[in-house]
């Protein structure tokens, strides 16, 4: 099975409320009853109620099963507003620009994540990269076991010509410019509980390099190793190899005679990139020339879920972000309860 497929089936066992806050955009609106029909999520729209049924019908989609929420009008924009106004007072926000900013779809979706009204959120079809990432952090917040958010791609590869298939991480290849080695192996540690969460099996993380196993000398080399090393303290458990060239990771054959003692053995599905350079181009080349299907990019490090889109995205991109998110938010249910993800999901 594809693993987007065993993702979409994971979701469709436990539902999850999932918020869209773009619902006057005819790509989401196809998404979200997708996700309806199929019923892989339980979708509330925010919006403007009477434009979003408006862009329904022209589009001819149906909104049955969806709960339409307006924060124009919605009982809970006060309250929503005066806990914004509690957290921003301090960084010189006033209870008007607090009220505004719930008053917008963005700003009223995130909260409704971080208050417990919606498990998942997903936004970017319509708002920026920027603004999607800036509030999912002001609002949602970071995980307390993590010092920042990151990015990932899920990578499918699925396709006839595929001689490796299945799913892979690859982390971080939209976000995180330039970072140290502290902040490599945060990376690399959100990246193996995305794994966990989203391809179902224990994450064999490669933290790549231009370098194996100390095979060149460089500063860019140390810090790889320097993030290994901690990842390696955080999690003794972790399958984790690095530094580690490319074909090293991810081919049995190289690994056996380029890394002595591996832990990954040439089949890792998380890849850690060094910087933003190196993570942006692997995966376009993987996408471009290599056949294989991008998802993302998606957020990590959240207190709850929150995933950006591109503004080019089409409604299957959406609904697959839909169903990643509704993974996720599982995944999160469960650590909270201090459960198995599949314990959840009957």
């Amino acid at each position: 099975m594809k693993a987007i497929h065993r993702i979409i089936d994971t979701a469709r066992r436990a539902p999850m409320r999932i918020v869209l806050c773009e619902s006057e955009d005819e790509r989401v609106l196809a998404a979200a009853a997708r996700a309806t029909r199929e019923g892989i999520a339980r979708i509330l729209l925010v919006g403007d109620i009477g434009k979003t049924q408006r862009a329904a019908e022209a589009a001819h989609i149906d909104l049955a099963g969806m709960e339409l929420i307006d924060p124009a009008t919605s009982p809970l924009t006060d309250a929503f507003a005066e806990t914004w106004y509690g957290m921003r007072e301090k960084k010189g926000m006033t209870r008007e620009q607090a009220a505004e900013e719930m008053r917008s779809p963005l700003g009223f979706a995130n909260m409704m994540v971080r208050l417990g009204h919606a498990d998942g959120s997903v936004a970017g079809a319509l708002n920026t990269t920027a603004d999607v990432v800036r509030m999912a952090i002001q609002i949602i917040g970071v995980q307390p076991s993590f010092q920042l958010v990151s990015s990932f791609f899920l990578m499918m590869l699925c396709e006839p010509f595929h001689t490796m298939k299945g799913g892979l991480i690859f982390s971080d290849c939209a976000l995180v410019v330039d970072p140290d080695a502290a902040q490599l192996a945060q990376i690399a540690l959100a990246a193996a509980d995305s794994a966990s969460a989203l391809l179902m099996e224990p994450p064999r993380v490669a933290m790549l390099s231009f370098s194996t196993s100390g095979s060149a000398k460089h500063a860019a080399v140390d810090k790889v190793v320097t993030a290994t090393h901690l990842v390696q303290a955080a999690r003794p458990e972790l399958a984790i190899d690095g530094d580690v060239q490319l074909d090293a990771a991810i081919v049995a054959e190289i690994a056996q005679r380029k890394v002595a003692h591996s832990q990954v053995e040439g089949h890792a599905n998380t890849l850690i990139f060094p910087n933003l350079d190196a993570g942006n181009i692997g995966y376009k080349l993987a996408e471009r020339i290599g056949g294989a299907k991008a998802i993302g990019p998606l957020l990590q490090g959240l207190n709850r879920p929150a995933n950006d889109l591109s503004r080019g995205c089409s409604a299957d991109d959406i609904y697959y972000v839909i169903g990643v998110t509704c993974v996720q938010a599982q995944a999160a249910q469960a650590k909270l309860t201090g459960t198995s993800p599949l314990a959840t999901r009957p």
